[in-house]
C-alpha cells in the first residue's frame, strides 16, 4: 500500500529559489533576516536581497554562467546566505564544502563538481589556496578581509555600480541547478547530488506548509549551512516564514544557551548529541529558555527517553523529523501541538505531496502497517540525479519516481514512521554521514592491514561511532591505526574504536557481510551489560 500525506498538496510555485524566497519583502525589508550570534551583529532582509543581487552580478561579470559551481567553504555566518543566494542570482550552482574536510577531501569535491570560485573565511585561507593549486579555482573570495584574496565586500560593492549588468539568472526552475550538496547515497563514496531551483522550493514550500516558524520566530542556527538540513530546513525555511535567523559558527553549549538566552530564541533545530546535552548537563539550569517553543531533532535518529527527558527539563515540545540530501531533504515531519505523546519516538508522516512505501527488503513488495522493510520516497523533492553517475542515480531512483532510501521502518496505523534500522551501510556519526566503504578504502593503504570492515557501533553521545574489523597483514597495534586514519580524514569520519579478527565474513560473491559483524557486536555489548 501506498502510505499518503495526511496533509493537503501543495502547488509547487514555478519561481526561482531567490525569488521564492526574496522576490517580495512587503514590510520585511528592515526587519533583521540574520543575527550573528558571537556579535549580534544584523543584517536585514533588505540588505540580504540587495547585497546578493549586486554581487549576483559582479560574479556574473567575473565569468559566473548558467550551471557554473561556485564552492562555499564556511561556518554559519549571515554572509553565507547572501553568497548562497547570489550564486542563484547569478543562475549559478552553489557546491557546500564542510570546513572540517581534509585538503584531500576539499580538492575532490572542488574537482568533481567543476567550481571555478572559492569562498570562504580569512582562517580558512591557507587551506583554500592549497586547493586552488590542485583544481580549477580561478578565484578566492572571503567573508571579511585578507592578502591575496578578493574581499566579499568588495564583490558586493563592484556589482552595486550603475554599470553593472544583470546576469543570466535561472532560465528552467525544474532543471537548473541550485545546489550541489554531497551525499554517500545508501552506499559507496560521497557523490554530488543534483538538486533543482524547484526540488528546494517545493521542499521549503511543503514543510512551510505544515506551520512550524511563523514571522515573529528567532530560529538557532547552530546546525552547518554547509548540510542539507541547515541549508534548506534552517536558513531557507525561517527566510520563507519571514523569521529572524540567529548564526552560531560552531557549537558550544554554554555559547549556545547564552544566545537562546540573549535573543529569546524561540524554535531549535538540533541534532541527538546537542539533545542529549540539553536534557542532561548540569549548565542548563544555569540559563533562562522559557523563550523556546519547540524543538525539532533531525540528521539521526533520536531515542524516546532522551527525546522526552528534554522535553520534561526545557519545558516545550521535542520532534523530529526525517529525510535525505536526495530529498531536498526533507519527507516526514511529527510536529503540531495535537500530536500525541506516544509518537514522540517517531519521525511523522509523510509532509504534503509526498508518497511513501515500505517494501520487503526481499522481494520489494508493499508492505502494510506494522511490517518492517525498507522505506521508498516519491515527490516533487526528490533529486534530479547523482552528477555524472547514472548508474548510481538508477540504482537510487526508479524508473517509477521512487527514491529507495536505505533506511528501514516501520509505520503505524496513521502512517507515522519509526526508523528501526538501516539497509544502507552508512554510519550516522553525530548527523554526519560515513561511508565505511571510504574508510576501508583509507585502511587497506596500511601496509599492515589485509582486510577490513568498517561498522556502526552504538554511542550514546554520538548516536554512531565508526568501528574498524581489521585482519592484519604485519605488525601494528590499534592506536596506530587510529592515528593513521586520522590523519586522513575530517574529524566526524575517524574510527573510533579497532577490533582485530582472523578474517572477515563474506559472501559467495565476495561482499562484506556487515550484518554478521553487527550482530556479533551487539552480542557481545549485551553479554558485557
Amino acid at each position: 500500500m501506498i502510505f499518503e500525506s495526511p496533509h493537503p498538496p501543495i502547488t509547487v510555485p514555478e519561481e526561482s529559489f531567490s525569488d521564492y524566497l526574496l522576490g517580495s519583502l512587503g514590510d520585511r525589508r528592515d526587519k533583521a533576516a540574520f543575527i550573528e550570534g558571537p556579535t549580534g551583529r544584523r543584517v536585514t532582509y533588505g540588505e540580504l536581497r540587495d547585497q546578493a543581487a549586486a554581487a549576483a552580478r559582479c560574479l556574473a561579470a567575473r565569468g559566473l554562467e548558467r550551471g557554473g559551481v561556485v564552492a562555499i567553504c564556511s561556518p554559519n555566518v549571515p554572509e553565507y546566505a547572501t553568497a548562497f543566494h547570489a550564486t542563484a542570482m547569478a543562475g549559478g550552482c552553489s557546491t557546500t564544502l564542510n570546513p572540517l574536510n581534509t585538503e584531500d577531501e576539499l580538492v575532490k569535491q572542488v574537482n568533481d563538481s567543476g567550481a571555478r570560485w572559492y569562498i570562504t573565511i580569512p582562517p580558512l585561507l591557507d587551506t583554500a589556496r592549497s586547493v586552488a593549486g590542485r583544481t580549477s579555482i580561478e578565484e578566492i573570495i572571503v567573508f571579511g578581509e585578507a592578502d591575496g584574496a578578493t574581499a566579499f565586500a568588495d564583490v558586493i560593492a563592484a556589482g552595486m555600480g550603475s554599470d553593472a549588468s544583470e546576469p543570466m539568472g535561472v532560465e528552467d526552475p525544474r532543471e537548473d541547478l541550485l545546489t550541489l550538496p554531497y551525499s554517500s547515497g545508501t552506499t559507496g563514496l560521497s557523490k554530488g547530488v543534483m538538486l533543482t531551483h524547484r526540488n528546494v522550493v517545493a521542499n521549503i514550500e511543503q514543510i512551510s506548509s505544515v506551520g512550524l516558524v511563523e514571522p515573529d520566530d528567532v530560529v538557532m542556527a547552530v546546525v552547518p549551512f554547509f548540510h542539507i538540513y541547515g541549508m534548506v530546513v534552517v536558513m531557507s525555511g525561517a527566510l520563507r516564514a519571514g523569521a529572524t535567523v540567529v548564526t552560531m559558527p560552531r557549537f558550544d553549549l554554554v555559547a549556545f544557551l547564552e544566545t537562546i538566552q540573549r535573543d529569546r530564541a524561540t524554535c531549535l533545530y538540533l541534532v541527538p548529541p546537542i539533545v542529549l546535552a540539553l536534557a542532561k548537563h548540569p549548565v542548563v539550569d544555569n540559563y533562562d529558555l522559557s523563550s523556546v517553543k519547540w524543538i525539532m531533532s533531525g540528521a539521526a535518529p533520536l531515542g524516546e527517553e532522551a527525546a522526552v527527558a528534554c522535553q520534561e527539563r526545557i519545558g516545550c515540545r521535542v520532534f523530529q523529523g526525517y529525510g535525505m540530501t536526495e530529498a531536498s531533504p526533507v519527507t516526514h515531519l511529527c510536529f503540531g501541538e495535537n500530536v500525541a505523546a506516544d509518537k514522540i519516538s517517531t519521525v511523522g508522516p509523510t509532509i504534503p505531496s509526498t508518497e511513501m512505501l515500505i517494501v520487503d527488503l526481499e522481494s520489494g513488495e508493499p508492505l502494510g502497517p506494522g511490517e518492517e522493510g525498507e522505506v521508498w520516497l516519491r515527490g516533487p523533492q526528490v533529486m534530479k540525479g547523482y552528477l555524472g553517475n547514472p548508474e548510481a542515480t538508477a540504482e537510487t531512483v526508479d524508473a517509477g519516481g521512487w527514491l529507495h532510501s536505505g533506511d528501514v521502518a516501520v509505520a503505524d496505523e496513521d502512517g507515522y514512521m519509526t526508523i528501526v534500522d538501516r539497509a544502507k551501510e552508512l554510519i550516522k556519526y553525530k548527523g554526519y554521514q560515513v561511508a565505511p566503504a571510504e574508510l576501508e578504502d583509507l585502511l587497506l593503504s596500511h601496509p599492515s592491514v589485509a582486510d577490513v570492515a568498517v561498522i556502526p557501533m552504538p554511542d550514546e553521545e554520538a548516536g554512531e561511532i565508526p568501528k574498524a574489523c581489521v585482519v592484519r597483514a604485519g605488525d601494528v597495534s590499534e592506536e596506530a591505526l587510529l592515528e593513521y586514519v586520522a590523519e586522513r580524514v575530517a574529524p566526524q569520519k575517524k574510527v573510533r574504536v579497532v577490533e582485530f579478527l582472523d578474517e572477515i565474513p563474506k559472501s559467495a560473491s565476495g561482499k562484506i557481510l556487515r550484518r554478521v559483524l553487527v550482530e556479533r557486536e551487539r552480542a557481545a555489548r549485551s553479554r558485557a551489560g
